[in-house]
């Protein structure tokens, strides 16, 4: 059923659709398979030229919050945060066809949950999931300010002054609202601890998303080798 679709399944709606009785047991299996896919996509760089940003995406925190108040924007509780990594290579000529796309085709994906996006913090996650020699393109965010460190190129762009910033800055920005989306959608709630896998599921159909019916046989073979 996970493979079945390029969205996802809630571990209610499988339940009813096996007419399984007990929900636990659903909910554990679905959370080991998002744990293979993100074992699996680990194994993988990305290369060439990238888009980087962050993402901020709602929770519910396990911990005792209740008698905490909760802070607005960036900084509150309740906004998991989230490095996201796109592979974005520039497109050189375009035909006629295609000239109101982006100029940019998009590659493999990763989404990250992060501690903090401190700059220290970003570059230990890019050093583990980008080949050095890589350009990456950015906002002008302080967090990204050491990559010019470890890749081969950092291009900056002014976003602040840009009034479409989505064509510069693409697929970085339509992956975050798609998994945005995608998550709203089926679960009511994703607690923080959870995040990284429903991100899992997420980049794992986003970068096999012209492999049609064989990635139910990709998964398979996954499971087998890193259950």
């Amino acid at each position: 059923m996970l493979s079945a679709t390029r969205k996802t399944f809630s571990a209610n709606e499988i339940q009813n659709q096996l007419r399984h009785e007990i929900y636990e047991p659903i909910w554990n299996m679905l959370h080991k398979i998002r744990i293979v896919m993100g074992k699996r996509d680990n194994r993988y760089k990305l290369t060439e030229f990238i888009e980087i940003d962050e993402g901020f995406f709602e929770t519910i925190n396990t911990d005792n919050q209740k008698d905490k108040k909760l802070k607005r924007g960036r900084g509150s509780q309740k906004q998991a945060k989230v490095l996201v990594l796109i592979e974005s290579t520039p497109v050189i000529e375009k035909s006629q066809k295609d000239k109101h796309k982006p100029d940019r085709m998009p590659g493999h994906i990763k989404m990250i949950v992060m501690s903090d996006l401190k700059a220290n913090s970003i570059n230990e996650q890019v050093k583990a999931t980008v080949d050095p020699e890589t350009v990456i393109v950015s906002d002008g965010y302080n967090g990204y300010n050491k990559l010019k460190l470890i890749v081969k190129q950092h291009d900056v762009i002014n976003t602040s002054e840009l009034i479409e910033v989505h064509k510069v800055l693409p697929w970085v920005h339509s992956a975050i609202g798609n998994a945005k989306k995608i998550l709203d959608g089926i679960h009511h709630s994703n607690g923080q601890g959870y995040l990284q896998n429903y991100l899992n599921e997420y980049c794992y159909k986003y970068n096999r998303r012209y492999f049609g019916e064989r990635i139910f046989d990709r998964l398979l073979i996954a499971c087998i080798e890193n259950g």
